[in-house]
């Protein structure tokens, strides 16, 4: 952790909703005029598209059929680890972007499938905004929580997740519903052992139930709205926590443990801001002291 130049983590699966709340805090960054330099999770793979494809095949050919994405050895976690602390020491660090289609490669330059080039932050920055899937991983070679100042998980309930991720991929990519299956399975393993460990690291959860039917996630037509939704958030620490402010502001929450409010699911970008506003402005009030 770094008082002079704090970090913020986001983590969450594919499909679970990190790039929505990604949307809440550009904003919240922009209403307070706090410079945020990002970094996104994908950039930290290891592979290109071609690559991992040859990874796959060789790891199915010798029995190994759990390796993805979300496994630790899929990613460049020493490198994410470095960079969090390169930041936290002197502000400064590097990115890249991974291409994902034929749209953000018109703007790269670069193929899809790809990585651009390391580059440099920008100078000047308040703070580090990381999404993606490792943010907060606690394991043998790296430790990736001690680091990040403030953590959030984004974490629906699973069946859930699922209808999102296969209503994306089909939407946004062009896969099928057996082919997205296909890698749901495959990714099972390594977010069980990957993924789910690091929910006990962040600080606050947030963790979206629909109350609607989602028993047969591979059927599903529709995405449950937030309106058929609720919203459970989960500190870690509620030690400071004004929990009666919040559900005065928040018509129709309530709490359901010393350390959870429940929320309606349209309510969840006002929690957000109201929540995590003023633990924002805090971080960067006391690096500007520091």
């Amino acid at each position: 952790m770094s008082k002079k130049f704090p970090i913020i983590s986001v983590t969450g699966s594919s499909g679970a909703g990190t790039s929505t709340v990604k949307h809440t805090f550009d904003q919240i960054f922009r209403r307070e005029g706090i410079k945020a330099v990002s970094i996104e999770g994908d950039a930290f793979h290891k592979y290109n598209r071609a690559d991992m494809k040859e990874q796959l095949s060789q790891r199915y050919a010798a029995g190994d059929f759990g390796f993805s994405h979300f496994s630790y050895e899929a990613n460049e976690l020493t490198e994410l680890e470095r960079v969090f602390r390169e930041y936290g020491e002197t502000g400064k660090g590097r990115t890249r972007t991974y291409v994902h289609d034929e749209g953000e490669a018109a703007k790269t330059g670069v193929a899809p499938g790809n990585f651009t080039a390391w580059a440099p932050f920008e100078d000047g920055s308040d703070l580090l905004f990381y999404e993606g899937l490792h943010g907060a991983v606690v394991n043998d070679e790296v430790n990736l929580s001690k680091l990040a100042d403030l953590k959030i998980g984004v974490v629906p309930v699973i069946n859930l997740e699922w209808i999102q991720k296969i209503h994306r991929d089909r939407a946004q990519r062009g896969y099928t519903t057996e082919a997205v299956t296909d890698v749901i399975l495959r990714r099972m393993h390594a977010y069980v052992h990957c993924i789910v460990p690091q929910f006990t690291e962040t600080d606050i959860n947030f963790q979206r139930v629909p109350v609607v039917d989602t028993s047969n996630p591979f059927i599903s037509r529709s995405i449950p709205t937030p309106d058929e939704s609720l919203v459970v958030i989960r500190f870690k620490n509620p030690r400071g926590i004004d929990f009666p402010y919040l559900t005065s502001m928040i018509y129709g929450s309530w709490m359901s443990r010393a350390n959870s409010i429940v929320i309606p699911g349209n309510k969840m970008d006002l929690a957000m801001q109201l929540i995590l506003t003023p633990l924002i402005e805090r971080l960067v009030r006391e690096a500007k002291r520091a």
